[in-house]
Protein backbone atom coordinates (compact mmCIF):
# COMPACT_ATOMS: atom_id res chain seq x y z
CA UNK A 1 0.00 0.00 0.00
CA UNK A 2 1.40 3.18 -1.12
CA UNK A 3 2.26 5.62 1.43
CA UNK A 4 2.10 9.52 1.50
CA UNK A 5 4.09 11.78 3.90
CA UNK A 6 2.86 15.66 4.19
CA UNK A 7 5.42 18.31 5.67
CA UNK A 8 4.27 21.39 6.62
CA UNK A 9 6.57 24.06 7.98
CA UNK A 10 5.97 27.61 9.48
CA UNK A 11 8.82 29.62 11.47
CA UNK A 12 7.97 27.99 14.60
CA UNK A 13 7.38 24.31 14.04
CA UNK A 14 7.48 21.45 11.48
CA UNK A 15 4.77 19.24 11.75
CA UNK A 16 4.73 15.45 9.35
CA UNK A 17 2.05 13.19 8.79
CA UNK A 18 2.22 9.95 6.93
CA UNK A 19 -1.01 9.16 5.58
CA UNK A 20 -1.83 5.73 4.09
CA UNK A 21 -5.44 4.87 2.51
CA UNK A 22 -6.49 8.79 3.49
CA UNK A 23 -5.81 8.06 7.22
CA UNK A 24 -3.49 10.04 9.04
CA UNK A 25 -1.21 6.75 10.61
CA UNK A 26 1.53 8.90 12.32
CA UNK A 27 2.09 12.69 13.58
CA UNK A 28 5.56 14.20 14.14
CA UNK A 29 6.08 17.60 15.64
CA UNK A 30 9.50 19.55 16.28
CA UNK A 31 8.80 23.01 17.64
CA UNK A 32 11.67 25.63 17.06
CA UNK A 33 12.42 26.74 20.34
CA UNK A 34 12.57 23.40 22.00
CA UNK A 35 15.57 22.06 19.14
CA UNK A 36 18.46 22.89 21.93
CA UNK A 37 21.84 22.74 20.80
CA UNK A 38 22.80 19.75 22.39
CA UNK A 39 24.42 17.25 19.08
CA UNK A 40 26.07 20.75 17.68
CA UNK A 41 29.56 20.36 16.59
CA UNK A 42 31.61 23.94 16.07
CA UNK A 43 34.47 24.94 15.49
CA UNK A 44 35.38 26.94 18.69
CA UNK A 45 37.91 28.93 20.04
CA UNK A 46 39.66 28.73 23.30
CA UNK A 47 39.07 31.83 25.38
CA UNK A 48 40.70 31.25 28.66
CA UNK A 49 42.10 27.78 30.14
CA UNK A 50 41.79 27.42 33.86
CA UNK A 51 44.75 24.87 35.53
CA UNK A 52 43.11 25.56 38.58
CA UNK A 53 39.84 24.14 37.58
CA UNK A 54 41.20 21.68 34.93
CA UNK A 55 38.80 23.68 32.45
CA UNK A 56 39.04 25.67 30.18
CA UNK A 57 35.99 28.18 28.38
CA UNK A 58 35.47 27.89 24.86
CA UNK A 59 33.57 30.42 22.26
CA UNK A 60 31.73 28.87 20.33
CA UNK A 61 29.47 31.92 18.69
CA UNK A 62 26.87 31.95 21.42
CA UNK A 63 26.01 34.92 24.46
CA UNK A 64 28.37 33.11 26.85
CA UNK A 65 31.37 31.21 26.45
CA UNK A 66 31.26 27.13 26.86
CA UNK A 67 32.46 25.07 29.26
CA UNK A 68 34.74 22.08 28.70
CA UNK A 69 36.49 20.11 31.54
CA UNK A 70 39.57 18.37 31.11
CA UNK A 71 37.54 14.79 32.03
CA UNK A 72 35.31 15.79 28.35
CA UNK A 73 38.83 15.85 26.49
CA UNK A 74 39.53 12.74 24.29
CA UNK A 75 42.73 13.29 23.64
CA UNK A 76 43.29 13.10 27.34
CA UNK A 77 42.50 10.36 28.27
CA UNK A 78 44.21 7.23 28.81
CA UNK A 79 42.97 4.68 25.95
CA UNK A 80 44.80 1.36 27.16
CA UNK A 81 42.13 0.61 30.47
CA UNK A 82 45.30 1.75 32.47
CA UNK A 83 44.76 3.64 35.37
CA UNK A 84 47.01 6.62 34.43
CA UNK A 85 46.11 10.21 34.90
CA UNK A 86 44.54 12.01 32.03
CA UNK A 87 47.04 14.77 30.31
CA UNK A 88 46.99 18.00 31.91
CA UNK A 89 44.57 20.39 30.28
CA UNK A 90 46.94 23.29 30.38
CA UNK A 91 49.79 20.81 27.75
CA UNK A 92 46.53 20.24 25.99
CA UNK A 93 44.86 23.66 25.18
CA UNK A 94 46.17 27.41 24.61
CA UNK A 95 44.44 30.74 24.45
CA UNK A 96 43.54 31.38 21.01
CA UNK A 97 43.93 27.11 19.79
CA UNK A 98 41.10 26.80 17.33
CA UNK A 99 39.13 23.37 18.50
CA UNK A 100 36.55 20.93 17.41
CA UNK A 101 34.05 20.60 20.05
CA UNK A 102 30.79 19.25 20.41
CA UNK A 103 27.59 20.75 22.45
CA UNK A 104 26.81 17.73 25.18
CA UNK A 105 24.64 19.60 27.83
CA UNK A 106 22.60 22.86 26.55
CA UNK A 107 22.96 26.05 28.25
CA UNK A 108 21.25 26.48 31.55
CA UNK A 109 20.28 29.93 33.12
CA UNK A 110 23.61 31.77 33.93
CA UNK A 111 25.63 28.61 32.79
CA UNK A 112 27.29 28.36 29.31
CA UNK A 113 26.72 25.08 27.50
CA UNK A 114 29.11 21.89 28.19
CA UNK A 115 31.47 20.60 25.39
CA UNK A 116 33.51 17.59 25.07
CA UNK A 117 35.73 16.92 22.59
CA UNK A 118 34.94 13.18 21.83
CA UNK A 119 32.80 13.60 18.39
CA UNK A 120 29.66 11.36 17.71
CA UNK A 121 27.40 11.67 14.63
CA UNK A 122 23.97 9.56 15.26
CA UNK A 123 22.25 8.19 12.12
CA UNK A 124 19.10 6.11 12.13
CA UNK A 125 21.01 2.50 12.75
CA UNK A 126 24.30 3.40 13.74
CA UNK A 127 26.16 6.36 15.78
CA UNK A 128 29.91 6.95 14.34
CA UNK A 129 32.50 7.97 16.50
CA UNK A 130 35.27 9.36 14.25
CA UNK A 131 38.03 9.48 16.89
CA UNK A 132 37.04 5.56 18.02
CA UNK A 133 37.81 2.34 16.47
CA UNK A 134 36.10 -0.03 17.27
CA UNK A 135 32.36 -1.24 16.91
CA UNK A 136 29.96 -1.43 20.15
CA UNK A 137 26.56 -2.47 20.42
CA UNK A 138 23.56 -0.79 22.67
CA UNK A 139 23.30 -2.11 26.29
CA UNK A 140 19.59 -2.52 25.73
CA UNK A 141 20.33 -5.55 22.63
CA UNK A 142 21.02 -8.04 25.68
CA UNK A 143 20.88 -11.20 23.08
CA UNK A 144 24.80 -12.37 22.79
CA UNK A 145 23.86 -14.21 19.64
CA UNK A 146 22.34 -11.27 18.39
CA UNK A 147 25.01 -8.88 19.32
CA UNK A 148 27.35 -10.56 17.76
CA UNK A 149 25.82 -11.12 14.30
CA UNK A 150 25.13 -7.62 14.51
CA UNK A 151 28.70 -7.01 15.21
CA UNK A 152 29.84 -9.05 12.43
CA UNK A 153 27.17 -7.71 9.91
CA UNK A 154 28.44 -4.08 10.36
CA UNK A 155 32.29 -5.29 10.36
CA UNK A 156 31.89 -6.80 6.75
CA UNK A 157 29.85 -3.22 5.44
CA UNK A 158 33.04 -0.97 6.57
CA UNK A 159 35.70 -0.89 3.76
CA UNK A 160 39.40 -1.66 5.16
CA UNK A 161 40.77 1.85 5.43
CA UNK A 162 37.87 2.75 8.12
CA UNK A 163 39.30 4.33 11.08
CA UNK A 164 36.16 5.47 13.02
CA UNK A 165 34.23 3.25 15.48
CA UNK A 166 30.79 2.73 14.92
CA UNK A 167 27.84 2.05 17.91
CA UNK A 168 24.66 -0.11 17.62
CA UNK A 169 21.43 1.39 18.15
CA UNK A 170 18.52 -0.75 18.68
CA UNK A 171 16.76 0.64 15.72
CA UNK A 172 19.46 -2.17 14.15
CA UNK A 173 18.30 -5.24 15.40
CA UNK A 174 15.80 -6.27 12.51
CA UNK A 175 17.78 -3.50 9.83
CA UNK A 176 18.86 -5.53 6.44
CA UNK A 177 22.37 -4.64 5.25
CA UNK A 178 21.54 -2.10 2.63
CA UNK A 179 19.54 -0.71 5.42
CA UNK A 180 22.93 -0.80 7.66
CA UNK A 181 25.13 0.34 4.24
CA UNK A 182 23.02 3.55 3.97
CA UNK A 183 23.63 4.51 7.31
CA UNK A 184 27.32 4.10 6.62
CA UNK A 185 27.46 5.82 3.47
CA UNK A 186 25.35 8.92 5.46
CA UNK A 187 27.58 9.12 8.63
CA UNK A 188 31.21 8.67 6.49
CA UNK A 189 29.93 11.82 4.21
CA UNK A 190 28.51 13.85 7.01
CA UNK A 191 32.25 13.55 8.75
CA UNK A 192 33.78 13.96 5.66
CA UNK A 193 31.76 17.13 5.12
CA UNK A 194 32.76 18.50 9.03
CA UNK A 195 35.98 17.72 8.54
CA UNK A 196 36.51 19.95 5.16
CA UNK A 197 34.67 22.98 6.94
CA UNK A 198 36.59 22.39 10.05
CA UNK A 199 39.94 23.27 7.46
CA UNK A 200 38.24 26.37 5.67
CA UNK A 201 36.17 27.86 8.33
CA UNK A 202 36.86 30.03 10.76
CA UNK A 203 36.63 29.78 14.31
CA UNK A 204 34.08 30.10 16.25
CA UNK A 205 32.40 28.48 13.69
CA UNK A 206 28.95 25.71 13.70
CA UNK A 207 30.48 23.23 11.60
CA UNK A 208 27.46 20.60 12.04
CA UNK A 209 23.66 20.79 13.82
CA UNK A 210 21.64 17.66 14.23
CA UNK A 211 19.08 16.64 11.54
CA UNK A 212 15.86 19.10 12.11
CA UNK A 213 12.14 17.00 11.28
CA UNK A 214 11.86 17.62 7.70
CA UNK A 215 15.58 15.92 6.88
CA UNK A 216 14.88 13.12 9.06
CA UNK A 217 11.88 12.61 6.91
CA UNK A 218 14.73 12.10 3.85
CA UNK A 219 16.46 10.09 5.83
CA UNK A 220 14.86 7.87 8.45
CA UNK A 221 10.61 7.79 6.62
CA UNK A 222 11.03 6.87 3.61
CA UNK A 223 10.51 3.52 2.45
CA UNK A 224 9.84 1.39 -1.33
CA UNK A 225 5.94 1.99 -0.22
CA UNK A 226 6.20 5.94 -0.19
CA UNK A 227 4.36 7.65 -3.01
CA UNK A 228 5.00 11.57 -2.30
CA UNK A 229 6.51 13.78 0.15
CA UNK A 230 4.89 16.75 0.00
CA UNK A 231 6.57 20.25 1.61
CA UNK A 232 4.18 23.45 1.35
CA UNK A 233 7.15 25.72 1.50
CA UNK A 234 9.04 26.75 -1.33
CA UNK A 235 12.09 27.69 0.58
CA UNK A 236 12.53 24.49 2.49
CA UNK A 237 11.67 22.29 -0.34
CA UNK A 238 14.87 23.57 -1.79
CA UNK A 239 16.44 22.70 0.97
CA UNK A 240 15.57 19.70 1.03
CA UNK A 241 15.94 18.68 -2.49
CA UNK A 242 19.62 20.22 -1.45
CA UNK A 243 20.16 17.80 1.21
CA UNK A 244 19.04 14.91 -0.05
CA UNK A 245 20.88 15.39 -3.57
CA UNK A 246 24.03 14.93 -1.21
CA UNK A 247 22.82 12.66 0.79
CA UNK A 248 19.53 10.54 -0.29
CA UNK A 249 19.32 11.15 -3.74
CA UNK A 250 16.66 8.16 -3.38
CA UNK A 251 14.30 10.08 -2.65
CA UNK A 252 15.02 13.32 -4.65
CA UNK A 253 11.86 11.73 -7.17
CA UNK A 254 9.44 11.67 -4.56
CA UNK A 255 10.09 14.85 -3.44
CA UNK A 256 6.93 17.57 -4.31
CA UNK A 257 6.09 21.22 -3.85
CA UNK A 258 2.83 21.58 -2.54
CA UNK A 259 1.44 24.97 -4.13
CA UNK A 260 -2.40 24.07 -3.91
CA UNK A 261 -4.72 27.57 -2.24
CA UNK A 262 -5.64 25.31 1.01
CA UNK A 263 -3.51 24.63 3.39
CA UNK A 264 -1.53 21.33 2.93
CA UNK A 265 -2.78 19.70 6.09
CA UNK A 266 -6.87 21.05 6.13
CA UNK A 267 -6.49 19.32 2.56
CA UNK A 268 -5.67 15.90 3.94
CA UNK A 269 -7.92 16.54 6.64
CA UNK A 270 -5.08 16.36 9.75
CA UNK A 271 -5.88 19.58 11.55
CA UNK A 272 -9.51 17.62 12.41
CA UNK A 273 -7.52 14.06 13.46
CA UNK A 274 -4.83 16.08 15.35
CA UNK A 275 -8.20 17.56 17.26
CA UNK A 276 -9.77 13.99 17.64
CA UNK A 277 -6.16 12.83 18.75
CA UNK A 278 -6.50 14.61 21.71
CA UNK A 279 -9.62 13.58 23.04
CA UNK A 280 -10.34 10.52 25.04
CA UNK A 281 -13.17 8.94 22.74
CA UNK A 282 -12.26 6.91 19.43
CA UNK A 283 -15.44 6.09 17.33
CA UNK A 284 -15.14 3.12 15.34
CA UNK A 285 -17.15 3.14 11.64
CA UNK A 286 -19.77 0.20 13.08
CA UNK A 287 -20.77 2.54 15.88
CA UNK A 288 -18.79 0.87 18.57
CA UNK A 289 -16.05 3.26 20.30
CA UNK A 290 -12.17 2.70 22.38
CA UNK A 291 -11.83 5.14 25.48
CA UNK A 292 -8.36 5.77 25.73
CA UNK A 293 -6.61 7.02 29.18
CA UNK A 294 -2.91 7.96 29.11
CA UNK A 295 -1.94 7.70 32.52
CA UNK A 296 1.83 7.98 34.11
CA UNK A 297 2.36 4.40 34.70
CA UNK A 298 0.68 2.63 31.82
CA UNK A 299 -2.13 3.16 28.78
CA UNK A 300 -5.17 1.70 29.21
CA UNK A 301 -7.80 1.38 26.27
CA UNK A 302 -11.68 0.08 26.69
CA UNK A 303 -13.37 -1.48 23.39
CA UNK A 304 -16.91 -1.10 23.86
CA UNK A 305 -20.03 -1.78 20.99
CA UNK A 306 -21.52 1.02 21.38
CA UNK A 307 -24.63 1.48 18.66
CA UNK A 308 -23.56 -1.48 16.89
CA UNK A 309 -25.77 -4.19 16.59
CA UNK A 310 -25.93 -5.64 13.30
CA UNK A 311 -23.91 -9.19 13.71
CA UNK A 312 -26.60 -12.36 13.66
CA UNK A 313 -25.74 -12.59 17.22
CA UNK A 314 -24.35 -10.88 20.22
CA UNK A 315 -21.70 -13.23 19.92
CA UNK A 316 -20.92 -11.57 16.73
CA UNK A 317 -21.17 -8.78 17.09
CA UNK A 318 -18.55 -8.84 19.65
CA UNK A 319 -16.62 -10.77 17.37
CA UNK A 320 -16.65 -7.73 15.06
CA UNK A 321 -16.11 -4.92 17.05
CA UNK A 322 -13.30 -6.63 18.51
CA UNK A 323 -11.61 -7.29 14.67
CA UNK A 324 -12.44 -3.27 14.05
CA UNK A 325 -11.08 -2.26 17.07
CA UNK A 326 -8.03 -4.29 17.07
CA UNK A 327 -6.88 -2.40 13.54
CA UNK A 328 -8.11 0.86 15.59
CA UNK A 329 -5.64 0.45 18.66
CA UNK A 330 -3.03 0.14 16.26
CA UNK A 331 -3.44 3.31 14.56
CA UNK A 332 -4.01 5.04 17.30
CA UNK A 333 -1.23 3.95 19.01
CA UNK A 334 0.97 5.78 15.69
CA UNK A 335 -1.13 8.32 15.81
CA UNK A 336 -0.58 9.41 19.94
CA UNK A 337 2.81 8.09 19.78
CA UNK A 338 2.12 6.08 23.19
CA UNK A 339 4.69 4.12 24.22
CA UNK A 340 5.18 1.56 27.57
CA UNK A 341 3.15 -0.63 29.09
CA UNK A 342 -0.24 -0.56 27.71
CA UNK A 343 -3.23 -2.49 28.59
CA UNK A 344 -5.84 -3.61 26.13
CA UNK A 345 -9.29 -4.44 27.11
CA UNK A 346 -11.18 -6.37 24.38
CA UNK A 347 -14.50 -7.02 24.98
CA UNK A 348 -14.76 -10.35 26.52
CA UNK A 349 -15.73 -13.09 24.15
CA UNK A 350 -16.60 -16.85 25.04
CA UNK A 351 -14.86 -18.18 21.77
CA UNK A 352 -11.03 -19.04 21.77
CA UNK A 353 -11.06 -19.01 17.95
CA UNK A 354 -12.39 -15.62 18.40
CA UNK A 355 -9.59 -15.00 21.01
CA UNK A 356 -6.95 -15.91 18.46
CA UNK A 357 -8.19 -13.80 15.65
CA UNK A 358 -8.50 -11.08 17.19
CA UNK A 359 -5.13 -11.55 18.55
CA UNK A 360 -3.41 -12.40 15.31
CA UNK A 361 -5.85 -9.21 13.76
CA UNK A 362 -3.88 -7.01 16.05
CA UNK A 363 -0.20 -8.23 15.60
CA UNK A 364 -1.06 -8.15 12.02
CA UNK A 365 -1.88 -4.07 12.38
CA UNK A 366 1.11 -3.62 14.17
CA UNK A 367 3.34 -5.23 11.94
CA UNK A 368 3.17 -1.74 9.87
CA UNK A 369 4.74 0.22 13.00
CA UNK A 370 8.18 1.26 12.96
CA UNK A 371 8.68 1.19 16.74
CA UNK A 372 9.19 -1.96 18.58
CA UNK A 373 6.49 -3.57 19.81
CA UNK A 374 5.48 -6.49 22.34
CA UNK A 375 2.00 -8.16 22.48
CA UNK A 376 1.09 -11.03 24.86
CA UNK A 377 -1.82 -13.11 25.10
CA UNK A 378 -5.00 -12.82 26.47
CA UNK A 379 -4.69 -12.95 30.92
CA UNK A 380 -7.02 -14.81 32.97
CA UNK A 381 -9.16 -11.46 33.34
CA UNK A 382 -9.09 -11.32 29.65
CA UNK A 383 -6.69 -8.34 28.99
CA UNK A 384 -4.14 -7.96 26.61
CA UNK A 385 -0.74 -6.75 27.80
CA UNK A 386 1.34 -5.56 25.47
CA UNK A 387 4.68 -2.99 25.40
CA UNK A 388 5.89 -0.39 22.54
CA UNK A 389 8.92 1.26 22.98
CA UNK A 390 9.45 4.73 23.87
CA UNK A 391 11.12 7.20 21.03
CA UNK A 392 9.83 10.33 21.70
CA UNK A 393 7.50 12.36 23.75
CA UNK A 394 3.26 11.66 22.73
CA UNK A 395 0.96 13.81 20.93
CA UNK A 396 -0.63 14.96 23.94
CA UNK A 397 2.38 15.86 25.70
CA UNK A 398 3.95 17.83 23.44
CA UNK A 399 0.95 19.79 22.63
CA UNK A 400 -1.25 20.15 25.99
CA UNK A 401 -0.32 20.18 29.34
CA UNK A 402 -1.81 19.86 32.90
CA UNK A 403 -4.94 20.98 33.33
CA UNK A 404 -5.29 24.31 36.07
CA UNK A 405 -8.58 23.60 36.88
CA UNK A 406 -8.36 20.01 37.80
CA UNK A 407 -4.67 19.17 38.32
CA UNK A 408 -4.04 17.04 35.58
CA UNK A 409 -6.95 14.48 37.60
CA UNK A 410 -9.64 14.70 34.91
CA UNK A 411 -12.11 15.80 36.67
CA UNK A 412 -13.29 18.69 39.42
CA UNK A 413 -15.37 19.15 42.35
CA UNK A 414 -19.27 19.50 42.30
CA UNK A 415 -19.97 22.76 42.85
CA UNK A 416 -21.97 21.60 45.76
CA UNK A 417 -19.12 20.22 47.03
CA UNK A 418 -17.20 23.17 46.47
CA UNK A 419 -19.93 25.22 49.11
CA UNK A 420 -19.79 22.38 51.95
CA UNK A 421 -16.41 22.83 51.72
CA UNK A 422 -16.56 26.54 52.10
CA UNK A 423 -19.18 26.49 55.02
CA UNK A 424 -17.12 24.11 57.14
CA UNK A 425 -14.11 26.38 56.17
CA UNK A 426 -16.20 29.83 57.80
CA UNK A 427 -17.32 27.28 60.70
CA UNK A 428 -13.48 26.79 61.29
CA UNK A 429 -12.36 30.64 60.77
CA UNK A 430 -15.44 32.06 63.30
CA UNK A 431 -14.02 29.67 66.19
CA UNK A 432 -10.55 31.47 66.08
CA UNK A 433 -11.32 35.03 64.66
CA UNK A 434 -13.96 37.88 65.37
CA UNK A 435 -14.32 39.98 62.14
CA UNK A 436 -17.26 42.54 61.08
CA UNK A 437 -18.54 40.24 58.49
CA UNK A 438 -16.88 37.35 56.04
CA UNK A 439 -16.95 37.51 52.74
CA UNK A 440 -16.66 34.48 49.94
CA UNK A 441 -14.49 34.68 46.99
CA UNK A 442 -15.64 32.10 44.42
CA UNK A 443 -16.60 31.14 40.83
CA UNK A 444 -19.98 32.23 39.05
CA UNK A 445 -21.46 28.77 39.97
CA UNK A 446 -20.47 28.34 43.35
CA UNK A 447 -21.56 31.81 44.26
CA UNK A 448 -25.31 30.90 42.28
CA UNK A 449 -25.29 27.53 44.08
CA UNK A 450 -25.10 29.56 47.49
CA UNK A 451 -27.70 31.72 45.92
CA UNK A 452 -30.16 29.38 44.71
CA UNK A 453 -30.12 25.90 46.43
CA UNK A 454 -27.92 26.30 49.09
CA UNK A 455 -29.01 30.00 50.12
CA UNK A 456 -31.01 28.36 53.44
CA UNK A 457 -27.61 26.79 54.63
CA UNK A 458 -26.02 29.48 54.43
CA UNK A 459 -28.28 31.57 56.58
CA UNK A 460 -28.18 29.10 59.08
CA UNK A 461 -24.49 29.73 59.02
CA UNK A 462 -24.90 33.03 59.48
CA UNK A 463 -27.00 33.22 62.41
CA UNK A 464 -25.23 30.58 63.72
CA UNK A 465 -21.80 32.32 64.04
CA UNK A 466 -23.86 35.76 64.18
CA UNK A 467 -21.73 37.28 61.01
CA UNK A 468 -22.83 38.43 58.02
CA UNK A 469 -21.73 36.70 55.06
CA UNK A 470 -21.24 38.46 51.54
CA UNK A 471 -20.97 36.67 48.26
CA UNK A 472 -18.34 37.95 45.56
CA UNK A 473 -18.28 36.18 41.80
CA UNK A 474 -14.51 36.26 40.95
CA UNK A 475 -14.36 35.59 37.05
CA UNK A 476 -10.92 34.42 37.05
CA UNK A 477 -11.59 31.57 39.60
CA UNK A 478 -12.42 27.87 38.27
CA UNK A 479 -14.82 25.77 39.82
CA UNK A 480 -12.84 24.77 42.63
CA UNK A 481 -11.14 28.16 43.70
CA UNK A 482 -12.54 30.37 46.50
CA UNK A 483 -11.19 32.70 49.25
CA UNK A 484 -12.51 33.64 52.40
CA UNK A 485 -12.30 37.43 53.15
CA UNK A 486 -12.31 38.80 56.62
CA UNK A 487 -13.75 42.28 57.10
Amino acid sequence: MSEDILINITPQETRVALILQGAVQELHIERTLSRGLAGNIYLGKVVRVLPGMQSAFIDIGLERAAFLHVADIWEARPHDNSSAPATPIEKLLYDGQAVMVQVIKDPIGTKGARLSTQISIAGRMLVYLPQDAHIGISQRIENEAERELLRGKVQKLLPPEEKGGFIIRTMAEDASDADLQMDVDYLRKTWATITQQAKTRPAPNLLYQDLNLAQRVLRDFVNDNTSTIQVDSRENFQMLQQFGTSYTPSVLSKLVHYTGERPLFDLYGVEEEIQRALGRRVDLKSGGYLIIDQTEAMTTIDVNTGSYVNGRNFDDTIFKTNLEAAHAIARQLRLRNLGGIIILDFIDMESVEHRTAVLAELNKALSRDRTKVSVSGFSQLGLVEMTRKRTRESLAHILCEVCPACGGKGQVKTARTVCYEILRELLREAKQFNPREFRILASQVVVDMFLEEESQHLAMLGDFIGKPISLQVETAYHQEQYDIILM
